[in-house]
């Protein structure tokens, strides 16, 4: 049973979940979440690298009690955001967490002028398609061999932000 804190469903409430622009001090939890999450993670010095030489680089992270729970980034190019990443941190997966982080960046790409919104997902990650579609994506495209661990297959998806159901718009 879910405490008083987390509601019916264990998520906490908007106003507990705070987002942010990622710093370099957030690096190590970051890396410490892409290990857990991804099986070909992205090294201390990609962040950095991100964070600190590409000005197409945008970063968030989620946090709730002091903690990062979550982070997502994108490059916004003209009127596109590439999404690079989206992770949430083991234990907190699977409670609408992702959902919120994805509708956040969709608003940071919109305020940063963006129109549409591209990623990449693994073929065989259904449970990404299924939330990517709900937040206005649609397939458009295979990327062949893209993993580089499996030599996995991606489907490239794209939103149109203006849509109903991206940025949080239902």
């Amino acid at each position: 049973m879910p405490d008083q804190a987390t509601g019916a469903a264990g998520i906490r409430p908007w106003e507990e979940i705070e987002f942010r622009p990622m710093t370099l001090d957030d690096v190590p939890a970051i890396v410490e979440i892409e290990r857990q999450v991804f099986t070909a993670p992205w090294s201390p010095e990609a962040f950095v690298n991100e964070l600190k030489h590409n000005h197409f680089a945008r970063y968030l992270v989620m946090v709730t009690d002091g903690r990062i729970i979550g982070y997502g980034g994108m490059w916004t190019i003209i009127d596109e955001a590439h999404v690079t990443n989206i992770a949430v941190r083991d234990g907190w997966r699977g409670r609408g967490y992702g959902e919120r982080l994805m509708r956040e960046l969709q608003k940071l790409a919109v305020r940063h002028g963006s129109t549409a919104m591209t990623l990449e997902v693994r073929v065989s990650n259904e449970i990404a398609q299924r939330l990517y579609r709900k937040l206005g994506f649609k397939p458009n495209g295979l990327r062949p061999k893209y993993y580089t661990d499996n030599q996995e297959d991606a489907l490239i998806m794209w939103a149109d932000l203006a849509e109903e159901g991206a940025t949080g718009k239902q």
